[in-house]
Protein backbone atom coordinates (compact mmCIF):
# COMPACT_ATOMS: atom_id res chain seq x y z
CA UNK A 1 0.00 0.00 0.00
CA UNK A 2 1.43 3.36 -1.02
CA UNK A 3 0.87 6.04 1.60
CA UNK A 4 -0.81 9.20 0.44
CA UNK A 5 1.25 12.38 0.27
CA UNK A 6 -0.38 15.77 0.70
CA UNK A 7 -0.66 17.68 -2.56
CA UNK A 8 2.09 20.18 -3.29
CA UNK A 9 0.97 23.13 -5.35
CA UNK A 10 1.97 26.67 -6.08
CA UNK A 11 0.84 29.51 -3.82
CA UNK A 12 -1.90 31.81 -5.03
CA UNK A 13 -0.72 33.15 -8.40
CA UNK A 14 0.67 36.65 -8.47
CA UNK A 15 -0.75 39.19 -10.92
CA UNK A 16 2.25 38.58 -13.18
CA UNK A 17 2.30 34.76 -13.03
CA UNK A 18 0.32 34.27 -16.23
CA UNK A 19 2.47 36.81 -18.05
CA UNK A 20 5.63 35.17 -16.71
CA UNK A 21 4.51 31.79 -18.01
CA UNK A 22 3.79 33.25 -21.44
CA UNK A 23 7.18 34.87 -21.78
CA UNK A 24 9.02 31.81 -20.43
CA UNK A 25 7.22 29.68 -23.01
CA UNK A 26 8.12 32.15 -25.79
CA UNK A 27 11.73 32.44 -24.65
CA UNK A 28 12.26 28.68 -24.60
CA UNK A 29 10.12 27.60 -27.55
CA UNK A 30 13.27 26.40 -29.33
CA UNK A 31 14.33 24.16 -26.41
CA UNK A 32 13.29 20.60 -25.68
CA UNK A 33 12.39 20.04 -22.02
CA UNK A 34 13.60 19.09 -19.46
CA UNK A 35 15.74 22.20 -18.96
CA UNK A 36 16.30 24.90 -16.34
CA UNK A 37 16.17 28.68 -16.57
CA UNK A 38 17.05 31.69 -14.46
CA UNK A 39 14.93 34.81 -14.88
CA UNK A 40 17.63 37.49 -14.79
CA UNK A 41 15.25 40.31 -13.90
CA UNK A 42 14.05 38.36 -10.85
CA UNK A 43 17.60 37.25 -9.98
CA UNK A 44 18.92 40.81 -10.05
CA UNK A 45 15.95 42.15 -8.11
CA UNK A 46 16.51 39.52 -5.42
CA UNK A 47 20.23 40.35 -5.29
CA UNK A 48 19.47 44.04 -4.87
CA UNK A 49 16.94 43.31 -2.14
CA UNK A 50 19.49 41.28 -0.16
CA UNK A 51 21.85 44.26 -0.27
CA UNK A 52 19.03 46.57 0.86
CA UNK A 53 18.23 44.27 3.75
CA UNK A 54 21.91 44.10 4.75
CA UNK A 55 21.89 47.90 5.22
CA UNK A 56 25.55 48.48 4.43
CA UNK A 57 26.98 45.24 5.82
CA UNK A 58 28.79 43.31 3.06
CA UNK A 59 27.05 40.19 1.77
CA UNK A 60 29.13 37.06 1.19
CA UNK A 61 27.35 34.97 -1.44
CA UNK A 62 26.82 31.31 -0.53
CA UNK A 63 27.87 29.38 -3.61
CA UNK A 64 26.06 26.16 -2.65
CA UNK A 65 22.82 28.03 -3.38
CA UNK A 66 23.97 29.11 -6.87
CA UNK A 67 26.46 26.49 -8.23
CA UNK A 68 27.02 28.43 -11.43
CA UNK A 69 30.23 30.42 -11.89
CA UNK A 70 28.87 33.01 -14.38
CA UNK A 71 26.03 33.88 -11.99
CA UNK A 72 28.45 34.07 -9.06
CA UNK A 73 30.57 36.49 -11.08
CA UNK A 74 27.50 38.62 -11.81
CA UNK A 75 26.60 38.84 -8.14
CA UNK A 76 30.15 39.63 -7.05
CA UNK A 77 30.24 42.51 -9.54
CA UNK A 78 27.28 44.14 -7.76
CA UNK A 79 27.75 46.76 -5.06
CA UNK A 80 27.24 45.31 -1.61
CA UNK A 81 28.68 41.84 -2.27
CA UNK A 82 32.11 40.73 -1.09
CA UNK A 83 33.47 37.23 -1.25
CA UNK A 84 32.12 33.71 -1.66
CA UNK A 85 31.16 31.14 0.93
CA UNK A 86 32.07 27.82 -0.70
CA UNK A 87 30.78 24.45 0.48
CA UNK A 88 33.88 22.27 -0.06
CA UNK A 89 37.61 22.85 -0.21
CA UNK A 90 37.98 21.51 -3.79
CA UNK A 91 35.33 24.00 -4.87
CA UNK A 92 37.19 26.78 -3.09
CA UNK A 93 40.42 25.89 -4.87
CA UNK A 94 38.64 25.88 -8.23
CA UNK A 95 37.05 29.27 -7.55
CA UNK A 96 40.46 30.65 -6.57
CA UNK A 97 41.94 29.38 -9.83
CA UNK A 98 39.04 31.06 -11.65
CA UNK A 99 39.96 34.43 -10.14
CA UNK A 100 37.73 34.69 -7.07
CA UNK A 101 39.88 36.37 -4.43
CA UNK A 102 38.00 35.93 -1.13
CA UNK A 103 36.68 32.43 -0.41
CA UNK A 104 35.49 31.06 2.92
CA UNK A 105 34.92 27.29 2.97
CA UNK A 106 31.81 26.87 5.12
CA UNK A 107 32.36 23.29 6.28
CA UNK A 108 35.35 21.40 7.66
CA UNK A 109 37.10 19.14 5.17
CA UNK A 110 38.86 15.79 5.41
CA UNK A 111 40.19 16.02 1.83
CA UNK A 112 43.91 15.56 2.34
CA UNK A 113 44.75 15.96 -1.35
CA UNK A 114 42.91 19.29 -1.43
CA UNK A 115 44.81 20.51 1.63
CA UNK A 116 48.08 19.61 -0.10
CA UNK A 117 47.03 21.55 -3.18
CA UNK A 118 46.11 24.52 -1.00
CA UNK A 119 49.38 24.62 0.94
CA UNK A 120 51.47 24.11 -2.20
CA UNK A 121 49.89 27.12 -3.93
CA UNK A 122 50.65 30.44 -2.22
CA UNK A 123 48.16 32.33 -4.38
CA UNK A 124 45.33 29.93 -3.52
CA UNK A 125 46.28 29.89 0.15
CA UNK A 126 45.99 33.68 0.25
CA UNK A 127 42.45 33.50 -1.19
CA UNK A 128 40.94 30.50 0.60
CA UNK A 129 40.06 30.24 4.29
CA UNK A 130 39.31 26.79 5.74
CA UNK A 131 36.84 25.98 8.51
CA UNK A 132 37.52 24.13 11.75
CA UNK A 133 35.78 23.61 15.09
CA UNK A 134 38.14 21.07 16.69
CA UNK A 135 41.94 20.89 17.14
CA UNK A 136 41.72 17.35 15.72
CA UNK A 137 41.01 18.96 12.36
CA UNK A 138 44.30 20.85 12.66
CA UNK A 139 46.00 17.51 13.34
CA UNK A 140 44.50 16.07 10.14
CA UNK A 141 45.70 19.06 8.12
CA UNK A 142 49.21 18.87 9.56
CA UNK A 143 49.47 15.16 8.72
CA UNK A 144 48.28 15.86 5.19
CA UNK A 145 50.91 18.60 4.75
CA UNK A 146 53.85 16.74 6.31
CA UNK A 147 55.67 16.44 2.97
CA UNK A 148 54.62 19.75 1.43
CA UNK A 149 57.65 22.02 0.93
CA UNK A 150 57.51 24.96 0.68
CA UNK A 151 54.24 25.23 2.58
CA UNK A 152 51.99 28.28 2.45
CA UNK A 153 50.27 29.53 5.57
CA UNK A 154 46.74 28.13 6.00
CA UNK A 155 44.04 30.66 6.83
CA UNK A 156 41.57 29.39 9.45
CA UNK A 157 38.03 30.32 10.50
CA UNK A 158 36.29 28.94 13.60
CA UNK A 159 32.70 27.70 13.34
CA UNK A 160 30.47 28.48 16.35
CA UNK A 161 27.39 26.54 17.43
CA UNK A 162 24.31 28.77 17.24
CA UNK A 163 21.65 26.33 18.40
CA UNK A 164 19.27 27.22 21.20
CA UNK A 165 19.64 24.75 24.03
CA UNK A 166 17.20 24.49 26.92
CA UNK A 167 16.93 22.35 30.06
CA UNK A 168 20.65 21.87 30.32
CA UNK A 169 20.98 20.88 26.68
CA UNK A 170 18.25 18.25 26.75
CA UNK A 171 16.26 20.38 24.30
CA UNK A 172 18.20 21.32 21.17
CA UNK A 173 16.77 23.69 18.55
CA UNK A 174 18.93 24.24 15.49
CA UNK A 175 21.47 22.43 13.37
CA UNK A 176 24.00 20.01 14.84
CA UNK A 177 27.15 21.74 13.65
CA UNK A 178 30.01 22.96 15.80
CA UNK A 179 30.78 21.72 19.34
CA UNK A 180 31.97 25.23 20.23
CA UNK A 181 29.35 27.14 22.24
CA UNK A 182 30.96 29.20 24.98
CA UNK A 183 33.53 32.01 24.82
CA UNK A 184 35.93 29.82 26.79
CA UNK A 185 35.62 26.91 24.37
CA UNK A 186 36.09 29.09 21.29
CA UNK A 187 39.02 31.00 22.82
CA UNK A 188 40.75 27.72 23.67
CA UNK A 189 40.57 26.54 20.05
CA UNK A 190 41.66 30.00 18.88
CA UNK A 191 44.75 29.64 21.08
CA UNK A 192 45.38 26.20 19.60
CA UNK A 193 45.42 27.73 16.12
CA UNK A 194 47.68 30.60 17.11
CA UNK A 195 50.19 28.24 18.75
CA UNK A 196 50.66 26.15 15.63
CA UNK A 197 53.18 27.32 13.03
CA UNK A 198 51.77 27.50 9.51
CA UNK A 199 48.23 28.48 10.53
CA UNK A 200 46.63 31.91 10.91
CA UNK A 201 43.30 32.57 12.57
CA UNK A 202 41.38 35.13 10.50
CA UNK A 203 37.67 34.74 11.17
CA UNK A 204 34.63 33.45 13.01
CA UNK A 205 31.43 32.05 11.52
CA UNK A 206 28.08 31.43 13.21
CA UNK A 207 25.21 30.30 10.97
CA UNK A 208 21.85 30.43 12.75
CA UNK A 209 20.06 27.82 10.61
CA UNK A 210 16.96 27.67 12.82
CA UNK A 211 16.43 31.39 12.22
CA UNK A 212 17.81 31.98 8.74
CA UNK A 213 16.41 28.78 7.25
CA UNK A 214 12.99 28.42 8.90
CA UNK A 215 10.13 30.54 7.59
CA UNK A 216 8.21 32.37 10.30
CA UNK A 217 5.01 32.96 8.30
CA UNK A 218 3.89 29.53 7.01
CA UNK A 219 0.80 29.70 4.85
CA UNK A 220 -2.33 28.46 6.63
CA UNK A 221 -0.47 27.74 9.90
CA UNK A 222 -0.88 30.88 11.96
CA UNK A 223 -0.35 29.23 15.35
CA UNK A 224 2.80 27.46 14.20
CA UNK A 225 4.07 30.75 12.80
CA UNK A 226 3.61 32.43 16.19
CA UNK A 227 5.55 29.62 17.85
CA UNK A 228 8.38 29.96 15.30
CA UNK A 229 8.56 33.74 15.74
CA UNK A 230 8.68 33.40 19.52
CA UNK A 231 11.42 30.76 19.29
CA UNK A 232 13.45 32.86 16.88
CA UNK A 233 13.12 36.01 18.99
CA UNK A 234 14.28 34.31 22.18
CA UNK A 235 17.00 32.28 20.46
CA UNK A 236 18.18 35.32 18.53
CA UNK A 237 18.53 37.38 21.71
CA UNK A 238 20.52 34.60 23.42
CA UNK A 239 22.76 34.17 20.37
CA UNK A 240 23.39 37.90 20.02
CA UNK A 241 24.72 38.11 23.58
CA UNK A 242 26.73 34.91 23.30
CA UNK A 243 28.19 35.77 19.90
CA UNK A 244 29.36 39.18 21.14
CA UNK A 245 31.04 37.56 24.15
CA UNK A 246 32.73 35.00 21.89
CA UNK A 247 34.04 37.69 19.54
CA UNK A 248 35.51 39.64 22.46
CA UNK A 249 37.15 36.51 23.84
CA UNK A 250 38.71 35.54 20.51
CA UNK A 251 39.89 39.06 19.72
CA UNK A 252 41.83 38.92 22.97
CA UNK A 253 43.71 35.99 21.43
CA UNK A 254 44.16 37.20 17.83
CA UNK A 255 42.92 39.94 15.49
CA UNK A 256 40.04 38.94 13.22
CA UNK A 257 39.49 39.95 9.61
CA UNK A 258 35.79 39.03 9.65
CA UNK A 259 32.89 37.76 11.73
CA UNK A 260 30.33 36.05 9.51
CA UNK A 261 26.73 35.26 10.38
CA UNK A 262 23.22 34.89 9.12
CA UNK A 263 21.57 33.66 5.98
CA UNK A 264 18.83 34.73 3.60
CA UNK A 265 16.09 34.46 6.21
CA UNK A 266 17.84 36.37 8.99
CA UNK A 267 19.68 39.20 7.24
CA UNK A 268 18.04 42.10 9.12
CA UNK A 269 18.35 40.42 12.52
CA UNK A 270 21.99 39.41 12.01
CA UNK A 271 23.36 42.69 10.69
CA UNK A 272 21.85 44.51 13.69
CA UNK A 273 24.54 42.87 15.86
CA UNK A 274 27.58 45.11 16.25
CA UNK A 275 29.95 42.13 16.34
CA UNK A 276 29.00 41.07 12.79
CA UNK A 277 31.17 42.33 9.92
CA UNK A 278 29.50 40.40 7.07
CA UNK A 279 26.39 38.35 6.39
CA UNK A 280 26.08 35.26 4.21
CA UNK A 281 23.20 34.74 1.77
CA UNK A 282 22.53 32.70 -1.34
CA UNK A 283 19.10 31.07 -1.44
CA UNK A 284 17.42 34.44 -1.73
CA UNK A 285 18.97 34.92 -5.15
CA UNK A 286 16.98 32.04 -6.66
CA UNK A 287 14.06 32.19 -4.17
CA UNK A 288 13.23 28.47 -3.98
CA UNK A 289 9.89 27.41 -2.55
CA UNK A 290 11.14 26.82 1.02
CA UNK A 291 11.81 30.57 1.25
CA UNK A 292 8.28 31.68 0.41
CA UNK A 293 7.09 32.05 3.98
CA UNK A 294 9.07 34.77 5.75
CA UNK A 295 7.54 37.89 7.22
CA UNK A 296 10.63 40.06 6.59
CA UNK A 297 10.88 39.74 2.81
CA UNK A 298 9.24 38.50 -0.37
CA UNK A 299 11.58 37.29 -3.09
CA UNK A 300 10.74 36.63 -6.73
CA UNK A 301 11.04 33.06 -8.05
CA UNK A 302 14.08 33.25 -10.30
CA UNK A 303 15.19 29.65 -10.92
CA UNK A 304 12.71 27.29 -12.58
CA UNK A 305 12.80 24.04 -14.49
CA UNK A 306 10.49 22.85 -17.23
CA UNK A 307 9.20 19.32 -17.73
CA UNK A 308 7.34 18.29 -20.91
CA UNK A 309 3.79 17.00 -20.99
CA UNK A 310 4.02 13.51 -22.50
CA UNK A 311 0.62 12.02 -21.62
CA UNK A 312 -2.99 13.07 -21.03
CA UNK A 313 -4.38 10.10 -19.05
CA UNK A 314 -7.82 11.62 -18.56
CA UNK A 315 -9.91 14.62 -17.66
CA UNK A 316 -8.05 16.99 -15.34
CA UNK A 317 -4.78 15.06 -15.49
CA UNK A 318 -1.52 15.25 -17.43
CA UNK A 319 1.75 13.39 -17.04
CA UNK A 320 5.15 15.04 -17.38
CA UNK A 321 8.46 13.30 -17.99
CA UNK A 322 10.65 12.82 -14.90
CA UNK A 323 10.43 15.23 -11.97
CA UNK A 324 11.70 13.17 -9.04
CA UNK A 325 14.06 15.88 -7.77
CA UNK A 326 13.61 15.92 -3.98
CA UNK A 327 15.64 18.32 -1.88
CA UNK A 328 17.93 17.21 0.93
CA UNK A 329 16.73 17.10 4.51
CA UNK A 330 14.01 15.20 6.31
CA UNK A 331 11.83 13.52 3.63
CA UNK A 332 8.49 15.33 3.55
CA UNK A 333 6.14 16.90 0.99
CA UNK A 334 7.85 20.28 1.40
CA UNK A 335 11.05 18.73 -0.03
CA UNK A 336 9.37 18.03 -3.36
CA UNK A 337 9.57 20.38 -6.34
CA UNK A 338 6.53 22.62 -6.65
CA UNK A 339 4.32 22.60 -9.76
CA UNK A 340 4.29 26.34 -10.35
CA UNK A 341 3.02 27.34 -13.79
CA UNK A 342 0.32 27.02 -14.88
CA UNK A 343 -0.94 27.68 -11.36
CA UNK A 344 -3.37 25.19 -9.90
CA UNK A 345 -1.67 21.87 -10.61
CA UNK A 346 -1.05 19.39 -7.79
CA UNK A 347 0.60 16.01 -7.47
CA UNK A 348 -1.37 12.78 -7.56
CA UNK A 349 -1.53 11.74 -3.90
CA UNK A 350 -0.40 8.17 -4.65
CA UNK A 351 2.57 9.07 -6.87
CA UNK A 352 3.91 12.59 -6.16
CA UNK A 353 7.14 13.40 -8.07
CA UNK A 354 8.35 10.32 -9.93
CA UNK A 355 11.72 9.19 -11.21
CA UNK A 356 10.49 8.71 -14.79
CA UNK A 357 7.07 10.34 -14.82
CA UNK A 358 4.95 12.64 -12.68
CA UNK A 359 1.14 12.79 -12.98
CA UNK A 360 -0.39 16.18 -12.21
CA UNK A 361 -4.01 17.02 -11.50
CA UNK A 362 -6.03 20.21 -11.70
CA UNK A 363 -8.22 22.26 -14.01
CA UNK A 364 -5.22 23.69 -15.97
CA UNK A 365 -4.38 20.15 -17.12
CA UNK A 366 -7.20 20.22 -19.66
CA UNK A 367 -5.59 23.19 -21.44
CA UNK A 368 -2.17 21.56 -21.72
CA UNK A 369 -1.15 19.77 -24.90
CA UNK A 370 1.42 17.07 -25.54
CA UNK A 371 4.79 18.82 -25.70
CA UNK A 372 3.79 21.82 -23.56
CA UNK A 373 5.98 22.72 -20.60
CA UNK A 374 4.96 22.65 -16.95
CA UNK A 375 7.18 24.93 -14.87
CA UNK A 376 8.43 23.81 -11.46
CA UNK A 377 10.34 25.38 -8.59
CA UNK A 378 12.85 23.34 -6.62
CA UNK A 379 12.45 23.23 -2.85
CA UNK A 380 16.04 24.39 -2.30
CA UNK A 381 18.24 26.68 -4.36
CA UNK A 382 21.53 25.24 -5.60
CA UNK A 383 20.46 21.61 -5.56
CA UNK A 384 18.59 22.25 -8.81
CA UNK A 385 21.98 22.63 -10.50
CA UNK A 386 22.91 19.06 -9.59
CA UNK A 387 20.15 17.99 -12.02
CA UNK A 388 21.06 20.17 -15.02
CA UNK A 389 24.26 20.88 -16.92
CA UNK A 390 23.19 24.36 -17.98
CA UNK A 391 21.00 27.30 -17.03
CA UNK A 392 19.27 29.27 -19.78
CA UNK A 393 19.27 32.93 -18.75
CA UNK A 394 16.04 34.70 -19.67
CA UNK A 395 15.53 38.43 -20.09
CA UNK A 396 12.03 39.46 -21.06
CA UNK A 397 10.84 36.88 -23.56
CA UNK A 398 14.16 35.57 -24.86
CA UNK A 399 17.11 33.49 -23.78
CA UNK A 400 20.09 35.83 -23.80
CA UNK A 401 22.75 33.34 -22.75
CA UNK A 402 23.21 29.71 -21.74
CA UNK A 403 25.77 29.09 -19.00
CA UNK A 404 27.13 25.91 -17.39
CA UNK A 405 26.33 24.83 -13.88
CA UNK A 406 29.09 23.26 -11.79
CA UNK A 407 27.87 19.93 -13.15
CA UNK A 408 28.15 21.30 -16.68
CA UNK A 409 31.72 22.37 -15.93
CA UNK A 410 32.42 18.75 -14.97
CA UNK A 411 32.38 19.35 -11.19
CA UNK A 412 30.20 18.14 -8.34
CA UNK A 413 32.44 19.10 -5.38
CA UNK A 414 30.54 16.72 -3.11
Amino acid sequence: MVSAAPPVSAPAPTPTASADRSRYDRATAHLDAPFAIVDLDAFRANAADLVRRAAGTPVRVASKSVRCLPLLREVLAMDGYRGVMAFTLPEGLWLAAEGVTDILVAYPSADRAAYRRLAADAAAAARVTVMIDDPAQLDLIERALADVRPRAEVRVCLDIDTSWQLLGGRVHIGAHRSPLRTPEQVAAVAEAVVRRPGFRLVGLMAYEAHIAGVGDAPEGRALYGRVVRAMQARSGAELSRRRADIVRAVRAVAPLEFVNGGGTGSVERTVAETSITEVAAGSGLFQPRLFDHYSAFRGRPAALFALPVVRRPGHGCVTVLGGGYPASGVPAPDRLPQPYLPAGLTYHAQEAAGEVQTPLRGAPADDLRIGDSVWFRHAKAGELCERFDALHLVEGDRVVRTVPTYRGEGHTFL
